[in-house]
C-alpha cells in the first residue's frame, strides 16, 4: 500500500508519495513541480537537478533568468506547462508568460488514500488545471483535466516539462521513442554550441549536423559535447519514449496519448550552455506537448485546444521506472 507524507525541501511544502519501488516529492506550493522520482532498489533519482539548487521561498531570481519568472527558481525536476510553451505571448489581449502560468502559481491539494490530488487556476485565462497523482508498482501515474471555467471558448497548448539527469543520465545511456519524424527548431538558441541544423525534418533518429552529416539521437553523450540543442519528434505510432542507463541498469519511460501530445520536445543540454543560470548544465528534457509552438502562434497555427464554456479535458501521462 502507498504512504504518502508531508515535509519540506529547502523551506518549500512537500508532499511524499511512496511504495515499494519509488519515492515521488511534489513541491506544491511551487508550482507543484515534481521535484524527485527516485527508483528505491537503486537509491537512483532520475531527475535533472541544477548545480545552483532549488532556493527557499523569497530568494531573489536567479542570475541570468531576466523576466522569465519559470526561471526564476527553476532546480529542474518535472513542470506542467499550460495555457502555453515556449516564449512569452499575447492572448486575447492578456499577457501569457514564457512556459505558461500553472508553473509559476501555488498549487491546493488534499491527501487521498491511494492518490494526491492537486489544482490551481491561471490568472490571465479561464482555465482550472488538476492533477490526481498516484503509485502502481513502478509507475507514476498522472491524471490531468484542464476545465474551462468561463462562458466563452477559450484555447490553451499543455506540456510535461521533464528533464532526467545525472547521475541517472551519463555517456552510455540511450534514447529510444515511437516517433518518427525529427523537426528542428527555426532558430538556434546558443549559436556557439548548437551542433543540429535548424529548419529541418528528417527521419528518426538521424538528425542533420551543421557541421554535415547525421548525428543518430539515441546515443547520449557525456557533458564534453559541449552542445547544446532543441529539437521536436512528432509522428508518433504511440506516445512513448524511454531513457535507459545500462550500466546500472535502469530504464526510465513516458508514456502518453498521442492523438493529444503530438509532439515532444529533446532539450539537449549536453555541457554547451553557456546562459546562465543553465551554465554547464548536462541533462536531457524529454517532454510531450500538444503544440510545438506558444498559445499566440499555436492558434494562428489551428493547432491550439479549444474548449468550450464548462467543457473539460482529461488525460494520463505515466512515468515508470524498471531495472533492465
Amino acid at each position: 500500500m502507498p504512504s504518502i507524507s508531508t515535509g519540506s525541501v529547502r523551506g518549500w511544502r512537500s508532499l511524499i508519495l511512496a511504495n515499494d519501488a519509488l519515492r515521488v516529492t511534489v513541491l506544491p506550493e511551487k508550482g507543484a513541480d515534481i521535484y524527485e522520482l527516485t527508483d528505491l532498489g537503486t537509491g537512483m533519482d532520475v531527475l535533472f537537478k541544477g548545480a545552483w539548487g532549488l532556493q527557499p521561498p523569497g530568494s531573489p531570481p536567479l542570475e541570468g533568468s531576466g523576466d522569465d519568472q519559470f526561471m526564476w527558481n527553476y532546480e529542474g525536476g518535472w513542470q506542467e506547462l499550460l495555457p502555453s510553451v515556449n516564449e512569452a505571448c499575447t492572448y486575447q489581449g492578456r499577457p501569457i508568460p514564457f512556459h505558461g502560468e500553472v508553473a509559476t502559481l501555488s498549487w491546493e491539494y488534499e491527501l487521498a488514500e491511494d492518490a494526491v490530488r492537486l489544482w490551481t487556476r491561471c490568472r490571465e485565462t479561464p482555465f482550472r488545471l488538476e492533477r490526481a497523482m498516484r503509485l502502481r508498482g513502478p509507475e507514476l501515474v498522472l491524471e490531468g483535466t484542464v476545465v474551462n471555467e468561463s462562458d466563452q471558448p477559450a484555447q490553451f497548448v499543455w506540456g510535461q516539462h521533464c528533464v532526467v539527469g545525472p547521475p541517472f543520465l551519463e555517456p552510455c545511456c540511450r534514447l529510444e521513442t515511437a516517433a518518427g519524424t525529427i523537426v528542428t527548431t527555426p532558430e538556434l538558441w546558443e549559436p556557439e554550441t548548437a551542433r543540429i541544423e535548424p529548419r529541418q525534418r528528417a527521419p528518426w533518429p538521424e538528425a542533420p549536423l551543421r557541421a554535415g552529416g547525421t548525428v543518430d539521437l539515441r546515443h547520449v553523450p557525456g557533458p564534453e559535447a559541449g552542445s547544446h540543442d532543441d529539437l521536436y519528434l512528432t509522428d508518433f505510432e504511440h506516445g512513448r519514449l524511454s531513457v535507459r542507463n545500462p550500466r546500472l541498469p535502469l530504464t526510465f519511460e513516458l508514456e502518453w496519448d498521442a492523438s493529444l501530445f503530438r509532439y515532444a520536445v529533446l532539450w539537449m543540454p549536453y555541457g554547451g550552455a553557456r546562459a546562465k543560470p543553465l551554465t554547464g548544465s548536462y541533462a536531457l528534457g524529454v517532454e510531450p506537448w500538444t503544440s510545438m509552438f506558444n498559445l499566440e502562434r499555436a492558434v494562428e497555427a489551428g493547432e491550439a485546444i479549444e474548449l468550450a464554456p464548462g467543457a473539460r479535458l482529461e488525460t494520463e501521462v505515466v512515468a515508470r521506472v524498471t531495472a533492465r
